[in-house]
């Protein structure tokens, strides 16, 4: 694996504050689907969850069954200082790929356009694996490639839909209008479920 893709890697970047990608707060987009929901005791996981900016939100509305998942140990530093409360079997430190568990919902934000493009396939079979059935998974995708080597790694709505077809049914993808400014245009909500 190449260095970049490694568990020192991810943990220097955060015990450095080189986090370019982190914006401080729940994103627009997610924040406004995560108000549409009303079952407090779905299980939710966000993977690569960085400093878990929508746990710390889900964990304060009064979500019950949230778990964070990153490979470096000094990102969840955040979520200890914010939220004392959250549980500690709900920080889950290393690989989103051996993770074995049931969820009804995985979020995505700014974990897919981390990995290497060779592990797209391995993310939606991994997806489909961790979801319960009619499990959902929802989030944001770059719309569009970046002009130097990633990460991040950015694609396109039709190679997005391509992965997801063979194990999800896609209910919306489309350019999120609420993105912050820089990222506005450039961003793709989706929300694609599970099928069995």
């Amino acid at each position: 694996m190449q260095p970049k893709f490694s568990a020192n890697y991810w943990e220097n970047r955060y015990k450095e504050s080189n986090t370019p990608w982190d914006i401080g707060y729940v994103s627009p987009p997610l924040l406004h689907y995560f108000e549409t929901l009303q079952d407090k005791s779905l299980r939710i996981l966000i993977p690569g969850a960085g400093r878990a900016y929508e746990a710390l939100f889900l964990h304060r509305a009064g979500f019950s069954q949230v778990w964070v998942c990153d490979w470096a140990q000094e990102s969840f530093v955040h979520l200890q200082k914010e939220a004392p409360d959250f549980p500690k079997n709900g920080m889950l430190v290393g690989d989103f790929f051996e993770l074995e568990m049931e969820v009804d919902l995985i979020v995505e934000q700014t974990f897919f356009c981390a990995l290497p493009r060779s592990r797209r396939k391995d993310y939606v079979e991994q997806m489909f694996r961790l979801l319960a059935p009619n499990g959902k998974l929802v989030g944001l995708l770059f719309a569009g490639e970046f002009p130097h080597a990633g990460p991040p790694f950015g694609g396109s709505e039709a190679e997005y839909r391509q992965l997801l077809d063979a194990h999800f049914e896609i209910h919306q993808m489309h350019l999120a209008p609420d993105s912050i400014k820089p990222r506005l245009g450039r961003e793709l909500f989706f929300e694609a479920q599970k099928m069995d």
